[in-house]
């Protein structure tokens, strides 16, 4: 039986690149906002930022903030057919303007 070789991030090159523009460190405002539960966001993968981060498969999603698990937040999203939860660090999420 044969076994993947590389972690979780392998292959992901082109999905964890920054732009120019955005390159360096985090701001802390970034790093510190807050949430409500039932409120809308963006799963956006900080690339810089190891701790608190989802699966590359879910770059791009919206989903729901459900709750708050620690300093993480726990997302509620529909992957297909299936309600799917992700823990996230809040520096990896953005809010919804819609």
């Amino acid at each position: 039986m044969t076994k993947n070789i590389g972690g979780s991030r392998r292959k992901a090159r082109h999905k964890l690149m920054k732009s120019t523009r955005h390159k360096g460190k985090v701001t802390i405002t970034r790093s510190m906002q807050s949430f409500a539960t039932g409120q809308k966001v963006h799963l956006a993968l900080e690339s810089s930022v190891h701790k608190g981060g989802f699966s590359t498969d879910f770059i791009g999603r919206t989903g729901t903030v459900t709750g708050k698990r620690g300093k993480c937040y726990e997302v509620s999203i529909m992957d297909g057919n299936k309600e799917k939860m992700i823990i996230a660090h809040p520096v990896h999420l953005k809010e919804s303007k819609a």
